[in-house]
């Protein structure tokens, strides 16, 4: 359905939910949120704390007897949160989608994120499936049937994700590491817009789809990033929607984002039919986002803002 859609395991696997709906601070190094991954001492796992019950992002109530020590992830941003609590020891299942870190590449594989291989999660004998919603909504149930406790991880944004790793946090016995994992994007995030601060908020177009064009529109976690960036969106609708290229003209976003799946070289937009009449492409204010870091609601998200905030706001970010 979509061209120049390549690499299933990074950024497509939000256009995998479009297709479903409608069918660090800002001079810090980005290894900062990445070594949180490695700072989860055993002390700061807390069996004591259980039993625990928690909400989780499909309303579920959700029960854990005791701390799981099988950990089942069928979303890379979900693995993405466990190793920031510093669980990758406890995942024994993974999808084959999952890339980073990089270890998780050589974790036992449960089939891929639209169809997670049911019988490989029953054979892992996992405590707790993490799961998200769109396309894998409909296994829950099923993975319930098997008898294991699943827990549904699927923020819409930024502050979403931060809840979202309590959440997991306390189902699986690390609150102190979720907490401090939290604080740091929250510091990361302050540090962002500090720098903002005074700035004029930049007209902004995302594209994620090209072939039909599609773009992220209000209401999900890029338009989120796009704003805590400094931006603002063209796109006016809400979710993840279609655009028209004569629509995009009459919008003339200042800044065209895409992610490196979607648009490739950046260059290579004056070539397609009518995008020669776009001021953003003709002055070269065209950028290409890391698909992970901008697609999967985990940790790394606060470098996805810094990467937004680095190409509408140069001169602020250098």
């Amino acid at each position: 359905m979509y061209r120049r859609i390549t690499s299933p395991g990074r950024g497509t696997v939000l256009l995998t939910l479009v297709i479903a709906v409608v069918a660090l601070a800002a001079c810090a190094a980005p290894q900062r949120q990445a070594a949180l991954g490695h700072r989860a001492a055993t002390g700061l796992r807390s069996p004591s704390a259980f039993p625990v019950t928690v909400t989780d992002d499909a309303s579920r109530s959700v029960t854990l007897a005791t701390q799981p020590r099988r950990i089942v992830s069928l979303a890379p941003a979900d693995t993405e949160i466990l190793y920031s609590l510093g669980l990758l020891d406890r995942v024994v299942g993974v999808t084959t989608y999952d890339d980073y870190p990089a270890q998780v590449r050589s974790l036992p594989k449960m089939g891929d994120f639209q169809t997670p291989n049911l019988e490989a999660v029953a054979a892992a004998r996992p405590d707790l499936v993490l799961v998200t919603g769109g396309v894998q909504a409909d296994v829950i149930a099923k993975l319930e049937a098997l008898g294991a406790k699943v827990l549904v991880v699927d923020p819409r944004d930024v502050d979403g994700v931060m809840r979202s790793i309590g959440v997991v946090a306390r189902c699986t016995g690390t609150r102190a590491q979720g907490a401090r994992v939290v604080a740091r994007m929250r510091a990361d995030l302050a540090a962002i817009s500090r720098r903002l601060v005074g700035s004029t908020p930049v007209r902004a177009f995302v594209e994620i789809g090209w072939d039909p064009l599609y773009t992220a529109g209000r209401d999900t976690l890029l338009d989120d990033l796009l704003v805590r960036a400094g931006g603002v969106n063209v796109a006016k609708g809400s979710g993840y929607v279609g655009y028209s290229v004569e629509r995009l003209v009459r919008d003339q976003p200042a800044v065209y984002l895409g992610t490196k799946s979607s648009i490739g070289d950046p260059l290579g937009l004056k070539d397609r039919p009518g995008y020669d009449a776009l001021r953003a492409v003709q002055s070269g204010s065209v950028h290409t986002l890391d698909d992970d870091l901008v697609s999967r609601p985990g940790p790394r998200v606060v470098q996805g803002v810094l990467e937004i905030a680095k190409a509408l706001h140069p001169a602020l970010f250098r």
